[in-house]
């Protein structure tokens, strides 16, 4: 079983790469023969503008007093430059942002493997191709444009990551720091004979990248009032940085400027993902070779947003971030057509390599070129768009370079997922084959299902061996010959042994095949209809939280179709009470959307009720133990109102913009730390150690709560609670001659082997039920599929200033700690139905393998980035929830099983 276990792991370590090979590997093409405009740019220089976080509406509206928020950038719109709206694209997160504004691609998917701050693959960027360029704004955005750059002609300035504080006073000084390093560089270029002549070179850029806007969004929500005074802070900002270079140029008329963002933020201030909220963004652009603005009288946009910003008489031109936005230039229709038709030779140069790459590792008579795009026709399109050039006819010049840019483009896909297909059905192969193999390990070896002599160990036929070492040998050779990576040999081969073993064991399969025969047909049909129903329940719960809740309600009603009703009134009421009163928190809001912090409040008090209840029946027990018991208690009773405490403190502090104070943020971390031990040091009677975890795990979820989730944990683990005493009401098996009382059962490190016994199929129900609570655990307050499911504010008892990888960790394990509840409830279970842990685990990996085959069916890369990236951490998540389930169930075991002694104590006194 050990050995089952580890390569069970390793399969599924396997499995969950594959999605990484398959759907997360680099689009980019390296080896690309440069492709230049010969016509000289109307620009010397770019100044480039980036407010990080920025709405389009929250820039161009109108204020309270019917002023508008940014009068400088209004000002350039009604009479100097172009505008519109830029459409940003999933994941809405800086990095992607502003490698599309930069680099002109969009973000590299493997990147996502880097936290979206590392580069993963190297590209070239504007910044690159420039003379000089100088930035100035936050670090973990200038470096990633100069990281891995040959030469010294990239010069970065940065302010400490320890400035990006959520809790600080005013974080506009972010903006200012900015505004005042470029005014003091150029008064600083004014006495300096080098740095003069290199910021009077040609193709030289600057860009200033403003984080104030984002990190108040994150704070105080965009609806705020600091979000929008550090609007008008921006907009001020950048009138006086143009002034000065207009000033400083001496008015040459070569200077291009660029206002825009790199995504948005919804109302409850966070992005990620693809509300209009996150991907419409503010574009204004004026100067050298830019469009004046253009009145016009009907607009082809159908929304709102013209009328309510009054700009429906300025011709408003949207573009998306990655794109050349031809309409914006203002110079000769020659100029725009050569632009084009480069822009397509880019493309066409990318698609040519990506092709010649596939075309040489893979053998001529498997190889199926890209039919759309042809050699011929790419030499056709390019003939007659360069005879349109010649013969003036731009527009026409225009629009076929167009065609050629978005065959190119789709011929690019088409090769970067052409091994998609067949990787994907060795994958599925090893899938179905796995689940099969784990199947037939349960009804062979823990279960009653199939007759003695299947179990009997059986040599397997030499012909079937041989035939399957030969298939392995041919697989490794095809993929030797087409020079395959390392990976394909495992994605391809790893079926074989598992399917080997499949077909080894036919005669249980015959021996379940009968037993299954002696079923009437209208309860076979019955227990697959109900089966399925429940894993489809499961799935689509991914795409709809209610469906939780119509599972919850099911749950419910179980009571009156079973004995239950009968045998066990209380428990039966208290099992349909909790279930639906957890079957609420399905239809409720992501979690950040409306802070409130009277309800963490609310749930604290709850808690300490709760706990005083279990104290006054501590008072009335006799024994040598209450003393210890009752002080664990009162510690972590205090432990409760000092978390109550530091979340009210905390948040009057940041309202009061007086930052995060010092004495609750040691408390935070003391509380955190000491959630891990004290419930080591409670007796390991099931009921007691279940109430000291919960208690602990309150005290730090209360510290990561900002709303109602702060409920959820209690109302999950009171259902867990009844969950126990349920399962022991509904085990009536014959082979159990004797049942012991929930309050006199211990958790043991070494339980008694001699009393686990063999699975019968109620315990496909049990094992469904824990792959539904932790699903509930999963969405339950949220959807982690979507980034912007996280509130950030959840830290802030924690720590305030930017810090990723630690916010990270916090916010996973806020999430963790409601599987952690489940899982020892879990441990509880199986030790009242005196069911082997690993009997059952087996059961929860099939069902759990069946659900990541459905997503992985429903895979996209077509669509939005969205449906894609949502499908993609769908398939990741389950994948993980199999992997993740070791540990869970290893916690677990410690958490309820593990007893601290303290130092001097007698052994008399263990329990």
């Amino acid at each position: 079983m050990l050995l089952f276990f580890i390569l069970g792991l390793l399969v599924h370590f396997v499995f969950f790469g594959s999605i990484f090979d398959i759907y997360f590997t680099s689009p980019l093409v390296h080896g690309m023969t440069p492709q230049f405009t010969p016509l000289p740019p109307p620009a010397k220089r770019l100044v480039l503008f980036v407010a990080d976080g920025l709405r389009a509406d929250a820039l161009y509206e109108f204020d309270e007093n019917g002023n508008p928020r940014a009068p400088f950038i209004r000002n350039i719109i009604m009479h100097e430059g172009s505008w519109g709206i830029s459409h940003t694209r999933v994941p809405t997160e800086s990095r992607p942002g502003h490698v599309a504004l930069i680099a002109g691609f969009y973000e590299d998917v493997s990147a996502v493997a880097k936290g979206w701050k590392e580069n993963p693959v190297g590209f070239d960027s504007l910044i690159n191709e420039s003379k000089y360029t100088w930035s100035w704004g936050s670090p973990d955005i200038l470096t990633m444009f100069a990281k891995g750059v040959g030469g010294d002609h990239i010069y970065t300035y940065s302010y400490d990551a320890e400035s990006e504080d959520f809790g600080a006073h005013d974080v506009t000084k972010l903006d200012t720091w900015v505004f005042d390093h470029v005014k003091e560089f150029f008064h600083a270029a004014r006495n300096n004979q080098s740095l003069f002549s290199k910021v009077n070179e040609e193709k030289i850029v600057f860009f200033l990248h403003l984080l104030g806007i984002d990190t108040n969004g994150h704070a105080h929500r965009p609806t705020s009032r600091e979000y929008k005074d550090n609007i008008k802070i921006v907009d001020d900002g950048i009138k006086e940085i143009v002034s000065m270079l207009e000033h400083f140029y001496g008015n040459d008329g070569k200077t291009a400027f660029i206002f825009t963002s790199d995504h948005g933020m919804t109302d409850w201030g966070f992005h990620g993902a693809g509300h209009p909220s996150e991907t419409l963004t503010p574009f204004v652009t004026w100067g050298a070779g830019i469009k004046y603005p253009q009145k016009v009288s009907v607009q082809k946009f159908d929304d709102a947003f013209l009328k309510e910003w009054k700009l429906e008489n300025w011709k408003r031109q949207d573009i998306h971030q990655g794109i050349l936005p031809i309409d914006y230039l203002n110079n000769t229709d020659l100029f725009r057509a050569e632009s084009m038709f480069t822009n397509a030779m880019q493309i066409l140069e990318q698609f040519k390599v990506k092709m010649t790459q596939k075309k040489e590792a893979i053998l001529p008579f498997f190889f199926t070129p890209f039919k759309l795009l042809s050699e011929s026709k790419q030499l056709n399109i390019l003939r007659k768009a360069r005879s349109y050039i010649k013969q003036r006819k731009y527009d026409e010049a225009v629009s076929l370079c167009k065609e050629l840019i978005h065959l190119a483009l789709k011929g690019l896909s088409y090769y970067h997922t052409y091994d998609r297909f067949f990787l994907g059905v060795n994958v599925v192969l090893g899938f179905v084959g796995w689940t099969s193999y784990a199947s037939l390990l349960i009804i062979k070896s823990h279960s009653n299902l199939t007759r003695g002599v299947s179990k009997e160990v059986k040599k397997p036929s030499h012909l079937l061996a041989c035939s399957f070492i030969a298939l392995g040998v041919l697989v490794a050779f095809f993929l030797l010959i087409q020079d395959c990576p390392w990976t394909y040999y495992i994605y391809c081969l790893l079926p074989i042994p598992i399917w080997y073993a499949v077909l080894r064991e036919f005669g249980v399969i015959q021996d379940f095949v009968l037993f299954v025969l002696t079923f009437p047909p209208s309860q076979l049909v019955a227990y697959l209809f109900i089966f399925t129903l429940g894993i489809e329940v499961l799935v689509l719960s991914f795409f709809y939280r209610y469906t939780l809740t119509a599972g919850l309600v099911a749950f419910a009603c179980w009571p009156f179709i079973t004995q239950l009703r009968t045998q066990a009134k209380s428990i039966s009421l208290s099992w349909i009470f909790f279930s639906l009163l957890l079957a609420v928190f399905p239809l409720m809001p992501v979690v950040g959307r409306k802070p409130d912090i009277f309800l963490v409040m609310g749930a604290g008090l709850l808690v300490l009720l709760l706990s005083l209840c279990v104290v006054t029946s501590l008072l009335k027990r006799k024994d040598h133990f209450i003393n210890e018991e009752l002080l664990l208690h009162l510690v972590q009773m205090l432990s409760i109102v000092l978390s109550m405490y530091v979340v009210y403190t905390t948040h009057d502090s940041l309202l009061k913009k007086q930052g995060l104070p010092v004495f609750n943020q040691i408390i935070s971390w003391i509380t955190l730390a000491s959630s891990f031990v004290l419930p080591l040091l409670s007796p390991t009677r099931l009921f007691e150690r279940l109430f000291s975890i919960l208690l602990s795990s309150m005290s730090a979820y209360l510290l990561l709560s900002t709303g109602y989730e702060a409920l959820f944990p209690l109302v999950l683990s009171c259902l867990m609670f009844v969950w126990i005493q349920v399962e022991q009401e509904t085990l009536r098996q014959p082979s159990v001659s004797y049942k012991q009382k929930v309050t006199s059962l211990q958790f043991t490190c070494s339980p008694d082997i001699t009393q686990f016994r063999q699975l019968y199929l109620d315990d496909v129900r049990r094992a469904f039920f824990l792959v539904f609570f932790l699903v509930t655990a999963f969405f339950g307050t949220g959807n982690i599929a979507s980034i912007n499911s996280f509130d950030l504010a959840s830290v802030y008892c924690f720590l305030t200033v930017f810090s990723p990888f630690m916010m990270g960790a916090l916010m996973m394990w806020k999430i963790l700690i409601p599987f952690v509840l489940v899982m020892c409830a879990f441990e509880a279970v199986q030790l009242t139905t005196q069911l082997s842990s690993k009997r059952l685990f087996l059961m929860v990996l099939i069902i759990s393998d069946i659900m990541a085959l459905h997503f992985f069916f429903l895979v996209k890369d077509d669509g939005s980035w969205l449906d894609i990236g949502t499908s993609i951490s769908h398939y990741v998540i389950v994948m993980s929830m199999t992997i993740v389930l070791v540990f869970l169930n290893g916690l677990a075991h410690l958490l309820t099983t593990k007893k601290l002694e303290l130092c001097g104590k007698p052994k008399s006194h263990l329990i």
